[in-house]
């Protein structure tokens, strides 16, 4: 009978239950995720503001627990339906400034708590992105812990530069969910003192209207941009672009807390959520 060190470890015969192999990834388990090795760290990842690097891919993603179906709520917005707020904070890539290639931009979409509720990534291809940059037309994908897609957003190709009180040259955002299938408009409109913006249903009706400040990168303070019911008046919630210190002044890590009321329609948090991808368009070091 063969025996084993004092101490070494015994090892479970193969298919016994419950022992997972290396690498695998339980949607069930929060803390899992796909070939990282989970820490004794219990404390969620947190990143000092003004710097978002790309995520430690050996650092385990604490995901929100999945909530359980609704009816009337499109696929993977149910997680919208429990919260008041969410934090989306841009990836920061240090090769950009290095090489001067514009790269697909990501986000990490998170709860009060730190846990992860959405990735968002931009799937646009390197001409386009590096031939027009701030003008670029994206799709950004949003997906969920396990991988499924909950939304697309996507901003067609506007000229802005020829008149800007002319409507078909302003922009405007398309809100998917599922992907495939319109919930709304963000539209941008001229203004000569502010930043305004409408949200419209999918037959283009307005429902909500956004006004932000002269200058949506503020020097030393944060960029507030209120949203309100159609009738002006009746405040709904806000978008608000944090000062992240040196990065905000080079646009390379964007930090948004968006607030609604947690009783609102599903579909206009998810409205909201999209807006901000409008509300401070994509731009690099060398578009300042």
């Amino acid at each position: 009978m063969a025996t084993r060190p004092p101490g070494a470890p015994v090892l479970p015969p193969a298919g016994y239950p419950g022992v997972l192999p290396v690498g695998y990834y339980n949607p069930q388990q929060p803390s899992a995720f796909p070939f990282c090795q989970p820490t004794s760290s219990t404390h969620p990842i947190q990143y000092q503001p003004g710097n978002y690097p790309v995520p430690n891919q050996s650092a385990p993603i604490i995901w929100m627990p999945g909530p359980t179906p609704t009816p009337d709520c499109p696929p993977g917005l149910e997680y919208l339906t429990q919260l008041d707020n969410i934090h989306v904070l841009q990836h920061f890539e240090p090769l950009e400034m290095i090489t001067r290639f514009e790269m697909n931009n990501k986000y990490d979409v998170k709860n009060n708590l730190e846990q992860m509720v959405y990735i968002v990534t931009e799937d646009t291809d390197d001409f386009t992105r590096n031939a027009y940059r701030t003008l670029r037309p994206f799709v950004l994908r949003v997906t969920d812990a396990v991988g499924r897609a909950v939304m697309t957003v996507q901003r067609p190709f506007r000229c802005t530069c020829c008149c800007l009180c002319c409507p078909s040259t302003r922009q405007e955002l398309e809100v998917q969910c599922p992907p495939g299938i319109t919930i709304g408009f963000v539209m941008d409109h001229w203004n000569l003192c502010r930043a305004v913006y409408s949200i419209q249903n999918e037959k283009k009706e307005n429902v909500l209207s956004i006004r932000g400040p002269c200058s949506t990168y503020g020097c030393g303070s944060d960029s507030v941009f209120e949203v309100r019911a159609i009738d002006g008046v009746s405040n709904v919630g806000s978008v608000i672009r944090k000062w992240n210190g040196l990065m905000s002044a080079m646009g390379q890590a964007d930090h948004f807390d968006i607030h609604f009321p947690v009783d609102l329609d599903v579909k206009m948090k998810a409205m909201i959520f999209g807006a901000c991808f409008l509300i401070t368009p994509f731009r690099t070091p060398h578009d300042i």
